[in-house]
């Protein structure tokens, strides 16, 4: 029964591999997922590592690398996404993160606000990784908040969700009442 081919879903898991496979950002079948900096790097990865040997430790190691890659931009995407929802952005919050080489920057103007937003939220916010290099993704994603006005609510409520904390204090630190 296992191996019986009357069955329309029996190859469905090895799809869904397939997809995620190739799938480095968000949205299946993105033939423009090699476009970006961050995007060629992940890719890489996968086409070195497909070359190697399962067994090996080098398949492992990098096996591993492109795992903790794909959590931490599944990680930042959930706490962007977690902002727009909170600022009323329920049903939008997908497509205004939805990214892709066809994606343009609505205003030239916006962009040097964008980045500034960019840079302030890598700076003074935990929405990022310590470790995350920034990425052009969320730009358009700014940009796009810039012209629904947006982008200053966004900032402030980055920074009460996911405010910097100093080095070596650890999230759940900040949250216990103090004991008397």
């Amino acid at each position: 029964p296992l191996g019986s081919n009357n069955n329309p879903y029996a190859s469905f898991g090895a799809t869904l591999a397939r997809d995620e496979e190739q799938n480095l950002w968000s949205t299946p079948h993105d033939v423009t997922h090699t476009e970006a900096d961050d995007d060629r790097v992940l890719y890489n990865m996968i086409v070195v590592r497909n070359q190697l040997d399962k067994d090996s430790e080098e398949w492992q190691k990098l096996n591993y690398d492109i795992y903790t890659l794909r959590q931490t931009r599944k990680e930042v995407r959930s706490r962007w996404k977690h902002i727009l929802e909170d600022l009323g952005f329920q049903k939008e919050a997908d497509s205004l993160l939805s990214v892709t080489k066809l994606s343009i920057i609505s205003d030239s103007q916006n962009m040097s606000k964008a980045r500034d937003i960019l840079l302030r939220l890598s700076e003074e916010t935990n929405i990022f990784p310590t470790s995350w290099e920034l990425s052009e993704r969320y730009l358009f994603v700014l940009d796009r908040l810039i012209a629904l006005d947006a982008a200053d609510e966004f900032f402030k409520m980055a920074s009460m969700v996911y405010p910097k904390r100093p080095s070596g204090e650890r999230a759940d630190d900040s949250q216990k009442a103090p004991q008397h």
